[in-house]
């Protein structure tokens, strides 16, 4: 554990400020890719708190330390006193963070370190590609995804069914070959998600909602591959809601949840083969809501966010019994960073997110992204708007960006940038290498009066593949198409 403080902040990359620098010698086919150099604008770092006193009985020699500890580790004595010198020195090498003034003397010099940057550029949405996508256009203006399934053919769906007053009936877990059914297997709860595992699938969701139970409690059952159901269990963690966010299958046959409970708790549930439950531990967060969840080799990375406050990149360490060992965040004076996906792969962490700018007025809940977009369009009366028209100024408000971090600082080392366009998801090529989703977006449509969104749209998702070193190796247009929805 590295101490009880957690990283806050930490103000990072803004691609639109960078400054070019010089393109490397190995490109990667089918695309442009050009390296830059960017300040790390005040980055904040995790400290552990230690104690004890390191004292030199002569103040010359103590300030005569100081100024060369200074030096060595590129401080700044800019507006500090000789005494607040000695002051920050004492601070640093006892390890015991305390001074006031520290911070600011880390800050001032993290601010002037660079950190390496690729932008790797693509070409704009073609004619050809946006006839294409009028394949998948249905009606409302709204799209639809290719079908798609398993290598081999196979491909299991939940869905729930509701009376006429909308009130949960009951829910079911088909598994389909093609257009044939094979089996359906109906359950009284709600089902939220599964995970395939060793023989079989773990399913996930919560209580009825509309039951006659007080509280929401999680619940699981596992379905083998011919569709028997061989255990089912609710769990109670001692919290009035909560709802799992996603499940791992651990190498002695169990599993592990990932939950949240009650809106302020993030919660690690272990289960033995079996269904039981093992043990729950539970991190006090504050309202955060949990977005993705990946496994590393000590534990797992927790993705929290806050719609309320705005807040959609701050990550936390978890270790294998699911206690917060760091957490990080990272925000900017100028952009928002929303992670889609993480991993850790070759001892590093690897955020696939997409940025978009801030608003001096930016109080609109959840829409933020698109408010200066939906701004212009009102104030100009654009209300009919081409998908010619709108989709320039779309693309031009996203950025799609890769961040590549040190797992114990959580501080950056260097990114890739996408304009116009999404980071998407994030894996693992059959030989080993990484695979970056970037979701160029090719098509948009303005419609002000739908509830759920306010502008749509279709992406192309492209494929980037980076090796253990971490060298972009390859990219790919792939056929896959994505919904774009704001």
């Amino acid at each position: 554990m590295r101490g009880q403080d957690f990283l806050d902040r930490i103000e990072n990359i803004d691609p639109a400020y960078i400054e070019a620098a010089y393109t490397p010698k190995k490109k990667p086919n089918k695309n442009k890719i050009k390296k830059y150099a960017t300040l790390a604008a005040c980055l904040l770092v995790a400290f552990s708190i230690g104690f004890g006193v390191r004292a030199y009985a002569a103040e010359v020699k103590e300030y005569n330390a100081a100024v060369v500890f200074f030096e060595e580790n590129n401080l700044s004595t800019q507006g500090l006193t000789r005494n607040e010198i000695k002051k920050v020195y004492r601070d640093i090498t006892t390890k015991a963070f305390t001074y006031f003034k520290t911070a600011d003397v880390i800050l001032e010099s993290l601010s002037t370190e660079q950190i390496e940057g690729y932008e790797i550029w693509q070409d704009e949405p073609t004619p050809e590609d946006i006839e294409n996508l009028w394949n998948y256009k249905t009606y409302g203006g709204g799209f639809v995804y290719p079908e798609q399934s398993d290598k081999d053919g196979f491909f299991y769906d939940f869905r729930s069914e509701y009376d006429d007053s909308f009130v949960f009936m009951q829910s079911h877990l088909e598994k389909h070959f093609g257009d044939k059914l094979l089996w359906d297997v109906t359950f009284s709860r709600q089902i939220d998600g599964y995970l395939s595992a060793s023989n079989g699938l773990i399913v996930y969701g919560e209580t009825d909602r509309n039951s006659s139970e007080e509280n929401v409690y999680l619940w699981s059952a596992f379905v083998d591959e011919n569709g028997n159901v061989i255990w089912e269990t609710q769990l109670d963690n001692g919290f009035h809601t909560e709802y799992v966010s996603a499940v791992f299958e651990n190498e002695d046959g169990g599993y592990t949840f990932i939950s949240r409970g009650d809106s302020y708790f993030l919660c690690m549930t272990k289960i033995m083969p079996d269904g039981r439950k093992a043990y729950c531990t539970k991190n006090e967060v504050g309202d955060y809501g949990i977005g993705n969840v990946t496994p590393t080799s000590n534990g797992y990375i927790v993705h929290l966010v806050s719609y309320m406050s705005n807040e959609y990149a701050k990550i936390v360490l978890i270790d294998s019994e699911g206690t917060i060992t760091d957490s990080f965040s990272y925000d900017s004076a100028d952009i928002y960073y929303h992670i889609t996906d993480m991993m850790e792969y070759e001892g590093k962490i690897y955020l696939s997110t997409y940025a978009t700018p801030k608003n001096e007025d930016d109080i609109t809940v959840g829409r933020h992204e698109i408010q200066s977009i939906v701004h212009y369009l009102f104030s100009n009366k654009l209300f009919e708007i081409s998908s010619e028209e709108l989709t320039p100024i779309v693309r031009n408000n996203y950025t799609a960006i890769l961040l590549v971090c040190d797992p114990e600082s959580g501080t950056p080392q260097e990114f890739y940038s996408v304009d116009g366009s999404l980071g998407g998801k994030l894996s693992l090529t059959s030989s080993g290498e990484l695979s970056w989703d970037v979701e160029s977006i090719t098509t948009t449509f303005f419609s002000p009066a739908t509830s759920s969104f306010t502008i749509g749209g279709t992406c192309y998702v492209y494929e980037y593949e980076f090796d253990k070193s971490g060298l972009l190796v390859s990219s790919e247009k792939t056929e896959r198409v994505v919904n774009f929805r704001k």
